[in-house]
């Protein structure tokens, strides 16, 4: 055979296979096709116009997987139109009026992490390893960082601290925080116990210079009465607490912030 001959076998060869290629190609595209009209889940306009309200970062602060699974709590009546922490009161109303409810008395106050520890590396005790020797505070693990969708949160000198411009109250790094450490407290509220040691004392001055003493002058001297100490730790109240500063002003270790 000739070269032209092999040539000739060579060309028909990539056509033959160019074209089952392309004939492959097509009926699997068919069937995706006829697959995705058969099993396609019809969404109502009502739960579409919900997630339309969602700000979309699912985040999943709201409890359900993404601001789709949200939209669909929200129209099925599992979740209240208030149920997104990140849009707030504008996206409640949005919702609601969406849904056809008042909204009035939906609209929920915003709320802030916030990280009941402020033990760092240079007020903690830290062992041979370089660890704290308190163990219930923050371990700077990063977890809660990288929860955090919004860049809100990062681990500053051995210590969780928390952007409260950029926080939008999602709730992430608290789910993702292995200590428990970090609560979410109502926007308006301005003072908060930077600790979560249980320990006597005497025994917290033995690890970190920045831990509640339990030594009650917070609780003393509130005029409001919303400061106890339990378990020896100093707690807020915050449905009395009227955020006059005087806890702050007389603790002796500064832990309330």
């Amino acid at each position: 055979m000739n070269i032209t001959g092999i040539l000739m076998i060579s060309v028909t060869n990539v056509l033959y296979a160019t074209l089952m290629v392309g004939g492959v190609g097509l009926v699997i595209g068919l069937l995706l096709g006829v697959t995705g009209h058969v099993f396609r889940v019809e969404i109502d306009p009502k739960q579409a116009a919900v997630r339309a309200c969602l700000p979309g970062n699912n985040c999943g602060g709201c409890g359900y997987p993404g601001c789709d699974g949200l939209a669909a709590a929200i129209f099925n009546g599992e979740a209240p139109v208030n149920a997104c922490p990140v849009g707030g009161a504008a996206c409640a109303a949005k919702v609601a009026e969406v849904m056809g409810v008042e909204a009035g008395d939906l609209s929920a106050e915003g709320r802030k992490a916030f990280v009941m520890c402020r033990g760092d590396n240079d007020t903690a005790v830290l062992n041979e390893k370089g660890r704290k020797v308190c163990t219930y505070g923050c371990i700077a693990c990063g977890l809660c960082a990288r929860a955090c969708n919004f860049d809100a949160i990062h681990v500053v000198n051995g210590v969780a601290v928390v952007d409260r411009e950029k926080c939008v109250g999602c709730g992430a790094c608290a789910a993702k925080c292995p200590k428990k450490i970090i609560e979410l407290v109502e926007e308006s509220k301005t003072h908060m116990v930077a600790c979560s040691n249980h320990d006597p004392g005497k025994e917290v001055r033995k690890v970190c210079k920045a831990g509640c003493i339990a030594c009650g002058m917070c609780a003393k001297n509130c005029p409001e009465g919303a400061i106890a100490v339990e378990e020896n730790l100093a707690q807020i109240d915050y449905e009395k607490c009227t955020n006059c500063g005087t806890c702050q002003t007389k603790c002796p270790v500064k832990v309330i912030s």
